[in-house]
This record gives structure tokens, C-alpha cells and sequence, in this order.
């Protein structure tokens, strides 16, 4: 089949690869033209494992193109996906969807044949029905069906979710969109992969529903977190024994400096947007978004009394600025409230970051970015994990800690045990668990 994908970002770039590998012909378009004259030239806008091998061999192949003229592939595609930005609107949370509904005013003047326009994009409930507009009083005469195809996509895992995808939710009850939708995601039966056919409302809320329920369960053992360090419990074994009950499962139990990211965030406060306006306020949704700010800004008060109540002067040495590992995004990552909150206090600040140091550079001032951890490491008065990178679960502890000023670490993702920190010397702060 023939696919015409708008937008290059995360979510346009991987599916548009993930659907070339699968076959079909794709064309990715994209209105930055340098964007694509670097994909053309075989560079990568973005980190994501794999990525660059996937987008190569496809290019090779002859079925992965990339373009800023979306008029040829349009007319020529069996489905258009809609993969542009919606991040938070200034001022009030809701989602920006003006990529989307320009992205739809230019599909609607280049369709010819019936044509299945498809969200691949995060959008409210409802977004469908705007698109369906536009594209009628766009184009009266054309044929076309109007999907919601929400992604599932972890940054870092993203190729193998879009290919061993847990479920596809496909939201359209026009057979032959159907029918196309089916064609496109065909090489997936031989999973058995589940794909589930709803209304595009309700497929439309099934993301943001998926992603707030997510997002809670991480609040929800940040929290247990905090009670563990109250009550002397440790949160890795509390959240093991809940996490066994088949009902609640071990995934995303694991307590650390809040959630981050380019879904969970803005997400959540569409969520609460559209649900308030709807006259049903999802109380819960509203909590966890509270909760988790404040969580961030908590992490650097941990910080602080590590060092025992007195920043100011002192060097603070940071591993890890994404929100994640194996991933350069930036987008709400805890480093971003942490690091300013410590040099509001007047701590010097020294990071490292193995792939985010780049974007880091943008949004973040007065930090001195090193190269590698032992860099970080050297002068410092406390050494603080934030981001849960493979590189520092096995860190030369006994280097480190000649290295530093003082023998302080604070272990935001719980790499280390407190114990064995304990044997090395080391005054350790984790998660939920006892300080020593």
C-alpha cells in the first residue's frame, strides 16, 4: 500500500519506518525543509535505538521517501497519517491542534480517490470530528474516511511497540477504512497482535485513558515511596508484592523523581481540560498531575538534606538530564525542575548526559556540562542519579568516590543498594527505601 505520513517528529518518523519495514511504500513529509535534507542525507532528527538502521535499509530498498511537497505522495496514497505535533497550549493546558488542522486543510486539497485520513497524532476526543469538517467544506466532492489510529510508543523501545505492539486500536466504523486499516497492519497476525475496531471517540480517549492510568500508577508508588520512608518499609519490595496480584502487575511500579516526558505530562492535563469541559472532572487525573510537580521540586529538598541542609557554595555533580534512558527528550524531564532548585540555593552545578546534553544546553544556564561520569564526579560534594542510564548501574564506585569532595550519593532510580553504599563508605539517600 502507499502511505503518506505528515509530520517527521517522533511519532511520524518511527511509524513511517515501522510501515516501510512492513512493506508498504511511505513518503515522509515534513515542512522543515532542513529536516529533511538531513533525512534524505541519511542523518536522524532524533535518538532512538535502532532508528538510523531501520530508516537506511528502507531507504535502500526503495520504499522510504522524504519530502516537504506533500502533493504527489497524497494523491497517490491509499492512507494519509497525521503525525504532527500537539503539544500544551500556553496559558491553559489544552492541546495545541492547529498542526493538525493545518496538516488536514493540505490533505484536503491534494486527496483524489477514496482516501483513509488517519490521527496518528494524540488528540482529544472529538479532534476526528473537527477533521471530517475541514475536509468537507474543503473538498465537498472527495471521498474519504476520517480514523483515529492513537500510538502506544515508549521512547527508547519505540521500533519494537510499534512491531510487537501490545494492542492496535483503530477508531472508524466505515468499512472500507476498515478494510485499508486491516491491509496496512496485516504483517501483525502472525503475532496474533490484537486489533481492536471502536467508534473514533472512543478510540480517541482510549490514549489519553491509557496514558493517565499510567501516569497514576507511577504517582501512586512515588507516593508508597514516601510512606516507606516514613514508616522504615522498603518501596522495592512493596512494590514487587503488589505487583505480583495479576490485577495490578509489576510494570511501571518503579518509584522515582516523577514521570516526564512528551506524553505523560501534556497528556494529563488534556485529559482534565477535556473531562472538565465535558462536565465529568476526572478528580483523580487532577491529583496525579499536583502530585507530580510537586514531586520534582521535593527531589531537590532530598538533595539539599544529603548535603546536610546547606547547598549554597557547594558543587552538585548530576548523572543523567532526559526523562528517560535511551532517549535525547527533554520535554519535562525532573533534571529541568531539580537543577534550578538547587542553584536557587546557591549550589554549582556540573551534569552529564549521554545523549541529552544538546537539547539540556538549551534550557538549562549556569551549568557546567562535562563528558563523561567521572568528570562530573570530580569536586563534587554530592553525586545525584537522575536519569537511569545503562552506564551508570556499574560506575568505578571506588574511583568515584576518591574523586569527589565528599562521599555523598543520592540514588533517585534506586540503582544501588543501600547496603552494599553502605559497605563502600558512602552516606546514601534513595527512593523509598532507609537512608544510610
Amino acid at each position: 500500500m502507499h502511505v503518506a505520513m505528515i509530520g517527521t517528529g517522533y511519532v511520524g518518523l518511527v511509524s513511517g519506518a515501522c510501515f516501510a519495514d512492513f512493506g508498504h511504500t511511505v513518503t515522509c513529509i515534513d515542512k522543515d525543509a532542513g529536516k529533511i535534507e538531513r533525512l534524505q542525507a541519511g542523518g536522524i532528527p532524533i535518538y532512538e535505538p535502532g532508528l538510523d538502521v531501520l530508516v537506511a535499509q528502507n531507504v535502500k530498498a526503495g520504499r522510504l521517501f522524504f519530502s516537504t511537497d506533500a502533493t504527489e505522495a497524497v494523491r497517490g496514497a491509499d492512507a494519509v497519517f497525521i503525525g504532527v505535533g500537539t503539544p500544551s497550549r500556553r496559558g491553559d493546558g489544552y492541546a495545541d491542534l492547529s498542526y493538525v488542522y493545518a496538516a488536514a486543510e493540505e490533505i484536503a486539497g491534494l486527496i483524489d480517490g477514496f482516501t483513509v485520513v488517519v490521527t496518528k497524532s494524540t488528540v482529544p476526543v472529538g479532534t476526528g470530528d473537527e477533521i471530517e469538517a475541514i475536509l468537507r467544506r474543503v473538498r465537498p466532492d472527495a471521498e474519504y474516511a476520517v480514523v483515529s489510529n492513537p500510538e502506544f510508543l515508549r521512547e527508547g523501545a519505540a521500533i519494537e511497540d510499534f512491531k510487537r505492539p501490545d494492542r492496535v486500536v483503530v477508531g472508524t466504523e466505515d468499512p472500507r477504512a476498515q478494510a485499508v486499516m486491516r491491509e496496512l497492519y496485516r504483517p501483525l497476525y502472525l503475532n496474533e497482535t490484537p486489533i481492536l475496531f471502536t467508534s473514533r471517540r472512543t478510540s480517541e480517549l482510549i490514549k489519553y485513558a491509557a496514558n493517565a492510568f499510567l501516569a497514576l500508577k507511577i504517582t501512586y508508588i512515588n507516593e508508597m515511596a514516601d510512606l516507606c520512608e516514613a514508616v522504615g518499609a522498603d518501596v522495592q519490595q512493596v512494590a514487587r508484592g503488589i505487583g505480583l496480584d495479576g490485577r495490578i502487575g509489576g510494570k511501571f511500579l518503579n518509584a522515582g523523581p516523577g514521570y516526564g516526558g512528551s506524553c505523560f505530562p501534556k497528556d494529563t492535563i488534556a485529559l482534565v481540560r477535556t473531562a472538565r469541559d465535558a462536565g465529568a472532572p476526572v478528580e483523580l487525573v487532577e491529583t496525579t498531575v499536583k502530585v507530580n510537580d510537586e514531586r520534582k521540586r521535593a527531589m531537590a529538598r532530598k538533595v539539599i538534606k544529603a548535603m546536610g541542609g546547606e547547598p549554597k557554595g557547594k558543587t552538585v555533580g548530576i548523572l543523567g538530564l532526559t526523562f528517560k534512558p535511551n532517549t535525547d527528550d527533554m520535554r519535562d524531564a525532573p533534571s529541568l525542575a531539580i537543577i534550578p532548585a538547587l542553584q536557587d540555593r546557591g549550589a554549582k552545578v556540573q551534569a552529564f548526559d549521554p545523549e541529552g546534553g544538546h537539547e539540556a544546553r538549551q534550557l538549562l544556564h549556569d551549568v557546567d556540562f562535562k563528558d563523561d561520569p567521572y568528570d562530573v564526579a570530580m569536586g563534587a560534594d554530592v553525586l545525584v542519579i537522575v536519569t537511569e542510564w545503562d552506564q551508570f548501574r556499574a560506575l568505578d564506585l571506588d574511583r568515584i568516590k576518591l574523586l569527589m569532595n565528599a562521599p555523598v550519593l543520592v540514588d533517585l532510580r534506586n540503582i544501588y543498594k543501600p547496603a552494599d553504599m553502605r559497605a563502600m563508605g558512602f552516606a546514601y539517600a534513595s527512593v523509598g527505601r532507609a537512608t544510610v
